[in-house]
């Protein structure tokens, strides 16, 4: 976090010294395994590499917040089917995790809508709290505001999309780590080794390049709208080439939604140091600028051809009570400086995860296991693009999640209004702090 605030508080100066170069596909190391997909291999081998075959969506956006698990954003969704919190006679939830010294820490609802930073989702951290699929080890690794969550109360915009857009409870960060991995993984399907938040290197670039490669290979328009840090920095060669050209201020968004001029895939980046959610910001500036982002798609002239995808990059050391499933490695790279645990052989913890689109499945809870390489995919398989490594080969793009024969949502539904349109008051704990955490009577002693 410290690292990725250097970033911000300096710019992106330096960055420029970096290569440019020309991409290609180049072959993996790891060897080919029996049963599944390999780089390079097409959705659709029997069709020519760039072939449309969603013709009724002409522009995939992705809009990714910041540090948040599912149950921490969506566990008290009462939508049926979705894997939320348990809850008790009280109206509860019953998830707890326990104390170094027994003590136990009960999910509380947070006190306001601002956080106190004591959480933390490094890979040490992370797999502390997954302690081989004991999920127990939240409070031991991050602290107990970890077992804070939010409520519709808190984020009416968010909850209003997520009870009538399709959402997911199986998706999943793609590693067991920080920001920077995981937003590798959006770019290229690997982190190339990247297992924390240190700036990236202007040398680092995957092998087989990343998503916005293979779109400028086969003719398909993409940009990066970003407010303050682009994603494409994470990769320094990709930003180089392409800033203020497909690289642009996030005022180009609202002008290219507002003209139905978005190109056939983008990244809407929130800045990052006020509304991306990332503690210890007011995760109401966050909701409000989605709001607005998703506002702009649903009235503009595009949205009849749009699909949103809403999403978090990691859990952010907040609970979940589903453990991170193995997964497919994407390439022979193994974790920088890391000799434990299972390397990148295991997806991340749940994060929110939803679609809005006019082809949007109505009342429809998908329980795939999927993570932001199902984003890679989803675009691959529109293209025909080739995979960029095993695991976005393998990946499932989240088509269940539309109903392309005839369109849900030709006008666009009524969603509540964030937070802060509502309750400007909900800045206040930006001046008078988070209030009191854990809340109190959420902490059993042990006896």
């Amino acid at each position: 976090m410290l690292e990725r605030r250097r970033v911000l508080a300096g710019g992106l100066a330096g960055i420029a010294a970096a290569g440019t170069g020309a991409w290609r596909y180049q072959p993996g190391s790891v060897g080919r395994l029996a049963g599944v997909r390999v780089p390079g291999s097409l959705p659709y081998p029997s069709l020519p590499a760039g072939t449309d075959t969603i013709p009724q969506v002409e522009h995939i956006v992705v809009l990714m917040m910041e540090n948040h698990s599912y149950d921490n954003r969506l566990g008290m969704l009462r939508r049926r089917g979705a894997n939320g919190f348990r809850l008790g006679r009280d109206g509860k939830p019953t998830a707890a995790s326990r104390y170094a010294n027994g003590d136990v820490q009960h999910a509380f609802r947070m006190p306001t809508t601002c956080q106190i930073s004591t959480v933390s989702q490094n890979w040490h951290s992370s797999h502390v709290q997954y302690d081989n699929g004991k999920m127990d080890g939240f409070v031991i690794a991050s602290g107990p505001e970890s077992m804070g969550y939010w409520q519709a109360e808190d984020q009416p915009f968010y909850y209003s999309l997520a009870r009538i857009f399709p959402i997911s409870d199986a998706y999943h960060a793609s590693v067991l780590g920080q920001t920077y991995p995981n937003r590798r993984y959006l770019l290229a399907a690997t982190s190339i080794g990247q297992v924390n938040d240190t700036l990236p290197g202007q040398s680092d670039y995957p092998p087989n390049g990343t998503i916005f490669d293979l779109l400028d290979a086969h003719g398909v328009s993409w940009k990066d709208y970003y407010s303050s840090l682009p994603s494409a920095f994470l990769y320094p060669r990709l930003y180089v080439k392409n800033n203020g050209t497909k690289v642009v201020p996030i005022r180009d968004f609202f002008k290219d939604a507002a003209s139905g001029r978005l190109p056939g895939y983008c990244l809407v980046e929130p800045d990052y140091g006020q509304q991306s959610e990332e503690n210890p910001q007011n995760v109401a500036e966050g909701e409000a600028f989605a709001a607005k982002v998703i506002n702009a798609l649903m009235h503009g002239p595009a949205w009849d051809r749009t699909l949103l995808i809403w999403t978090y990059d990691e859990h952010g050391g907040w609970y979940d009570h589903v453990p991170p499933p193995a997964a497919i490695a994407p390439d022979s790279i193994p974790p920088a400086g890391v000799t434990r645990y299972d390397g990148f052989s295991r997806l991340g913890f749940r994060v929110p995860f939803a679609i809005v689109s006019p082809w949007a499945r109505r009342n429809y809870v998908s329980h795939v296991v999927r993570d932001h390489t199902s984003i890679l995919k989803l675009v691959e398989t529109k293209w025909n693009l080739p995979a960029l490594t095993y695991r976005d080969a393998n990946a499932s793009a989240p088509l269940d999640m539309l109903d392309l024969r005839r369109p849900s949502f030709t006008s666009p539904p009524a969603l509540a209004r964030p937070l802060l349109a509502t309750t400007p008051s909900a800045r206040a704990c930006d001046r008078k702090g988070a209030g009191v955490i854990p809340s109190p009577g959420s902490v059993t002693k042990r006896r």
